[in-house]
This record gives C-alpha cells, structure tokens and sequence, in this order.
C-alpha cells in the first residue's frame, strides 16, 4: 500500500477558492544532516539560477500574488522577507529538509510547508476556516483563524493556517524519517508553480538524504 496519504477538498473550499491548487509530495527513508560540501555546492548552483533577471522578476511577482492575498486576511506574508534574505545572503543553513523548503520556496515563488509525515493524524482536508478556531503552532504560538482563511486539517486538529503558518505537532526534526511538503497556491498562482516547488524539494531530498519519492500530487 503506498504511504501516500488519503486527501480531500472540502466542498467549503472549492465553493470559495475554485480551481486554487494545492500540492503534496512525500519522501519516505530519507534521513536528515546539517550539510555537506556537496549540497552547499548544489544550493548554489539553484541560487544562481534563482538570480538571473528574469527568473528573479517572475519570482518576485508570484510572491507579489501572496503577499496581496495574505493582506486581505492582514497578515504579511512571510515570502517577502525571504526573498530579500535570500537575494543577499543565499538560501539559509539550518538542515537537509528545513532547506529543501527554502530552496522550494524560493526557486519556485511559492508557499511550501515541511512536515514529518508520522505526526498527522488520518486523512488531510484542505479547508476553509470558521471564525475563532484555534491551532497550536510552532514555538507555543497560539493561531486563531479568521472567517474564510485557508487551511489544512488532519482528523483531529487543524495543522496549517495558510496566512499565519503550521503546527507544532507536524515539526520536522532529526528523527524524521518521513517527510511530506506540501505546497499552497493563491488566487492567480498556476499549478505548474506548486509542481515544479515540490519536484525540486522532493528530488533534493532523495539525492541528499536517501529518500525514496512515493509520489507527487497537484489538485
């Protein structure tokens, strides 16, 4: 049976954002490293590529696309800042998978999220949120939703807000054996951005930490 995990669209959703993609890749037996001199060599060559002129605008006006959405809800979207960083000092240094989601991120323009796979409990529901639900997220914050924000559940608890970010329970650590990114779109973000993130993150993470791709998924 593949581990690939069961997932739906909430009528909700599709009523509210139809036709806005979401994306999922899962890698499973991959382990996880701080660096080596071959994956510092292979970041740069991405960030490279990142740079040229008109990459770098297409780039910037997909986060442009983001960062507008994430303004209706009044939340500043993170990509932002992370492209600026990233224009300047190169894709940040914290592990195999955490920086397999900024190169994701940034190579693509897009909002990618790394999650140990292990950790969701049943089936996934990309969802729309009620006023005043609460989600536990990362470092102790405490996420409440605003009407119509865009979400991921699993069958107990809500494990992402779009605009505010994801869950403590899904962190990826060391341990994570597991990991599955998962890649939001926006009104105006095509499909082929979410696939093109998630192929870059999950092909990075079986060359570097011995996974094996189970599979890909846009809807």
């Amino acid at each position: 049976m593949s581990l690939f995990p069961d997932f739906e669209i909430s009528k909700a959703y599709a009523e509210k954002y139809p036709g806005v993609g979401f994306g999922l890749v899962l890698i499973s037996g991959c382990h996880d490293f701080s660096s080596s001199p071959e994956f510092t060599a292979f970041k740069r060559k991405h960030l490279r590529k990142m740079r040229k002129r008109e990459t770098l605008a297409q780039i910037s006006d997909r986060i442009a696309i983001y960062d507008a959405f994430f303004r209706k809800f009044e939340y500043a979207c993170p990509l932002v800042k992370h492209l600026k960083r990233t224009i300047h000092s190169g894709f940040p240094q914290y592990s195999l998978l955490v920086d397999a989601h900024f190169m994701a991120e940034m190579c693509a323009g897009i909002l990618v999220a790394v999650t140990d796979f292990s950790r969701f409990e049943g089936k996934l529901v990309l969802d729309t949120a009620q006023a005043g639900e609460v989600c536990a997220g990362m470092g102790g914050r405490k996420f409440v939703t605003k009407k119509d924000e865009i979400v991921l559940r699993d069958e107990k608890d809500i494990v992402c807000v779009l605009c505010q970010g994801a869950d403590e329970k899904t962190r990826v650590s060391h341990h994570t054996t597991q990991v599955l990114f998962y890649a939001y779109a926006v009104p105006g973000i095509a499909h082929q951005y979410l696939e093109d993130g998630l192929s870059l993150a999950a092909e990075t993470v079986k060359e570097f930490g011995g996974g094996c791709i189970e599979s890909l998924a846009v809807f």
